[in-house]
């Protein structure tokens, strides 16, 4: 039995992965490269450091990467983030997590004041026993900093964990710290993509986890 989950917050617990990559678009477009919506959207899951230099050159981050990401936080919180909007069943979902005897843990590449306010958007603040972001590591995924973190904070192997991530990049990060994945298609990754990650699971997403709870890897 499993002594942890590791739940992912974009496009795992919260609808937002398109609004993501349309601030994103809209940044590099005012700042650099014309690059399309869906080159971006592939991206989203990896925090700024990650994906920046995907379209910048290190030129161009010097001289104004550190702007790109002010200006693209700004606009996301006062345009995008009153428009996301949790999945279905996720505090439900939860809830059945806490009552298995399992930890909740949040391993996001979103910026710490996001993190806080997603709790809030999806209703799970009270169900939460640690929440990490960006902020807490030095690498965002696909880099495993932020798992070695919670790992770290909740006492625990990677053994005793389980990932709930809808990206190639939560796989990858979660599998470096022997860390198992649960995947979920609701962020617009496809099934293939996710297993040849590395995800042991694939569901449609948290109502979906949530029916098959007592099969899954949370129950294994």
């Amino acid at each position: 039995m499993p002594k942890a989950a590791i739940f992912d917050l974009d496009g795992t617990l919260l609808d937002s992965v398109d609004l993501h990559a349309l601030v994103w678009q809209e940044a590099l477009l005012k700042f650099g490269p014309d690059v399309s919506f869906e080159q971006v959207r592939g991206q989203i899951g990896k925090g700024g450091d990650k994906l920046i230099p995907v379209f910048l050159s290190a030129d161009d981050q010097r001289d104004h990467g550190e702007k790109l990401e002010e200006w693209r936080g700004n606009r996301f919180k006062t345009e995008y983030l009153p428009l996301v909007r949790p999945f279905s069943a996720v505090p439900n979902l939860l809830r059945r997590v806490r009552e298995a005897g399992l930890q909740i843990a949040i391993a996001s590449s979103a910026k710490k004041d996001e993190v806080d306010k997603y709790l809030d958007i999806a209703r799970i603040v009270d169900l939460v026993d640690l929440a990490t972001s960006s902020d807490d590591v030095d690498e965002s995924k696909p880099a495993p900093d932020i798992f070695k973190i919670v790992l770290k904070k909740l006492k625990i192997d990677g053994a005793d964990a389980v990932a709930i991530g809808d990206t190639p990049y939560d796989a990858e990060a979660a599998a470096k710290v022997e860390v198992r994945t649960v995947g979920v298609l609701c962020g617009g990754f496809t099934e293939n993509e996710l297993r040849k990650a590395g995800c042991a699971e694939v569901y449609p997403g948290p109502a979906a986890l949530l029916a098959c709870f007592e099969h899954s890897l949370l129950r294994k």
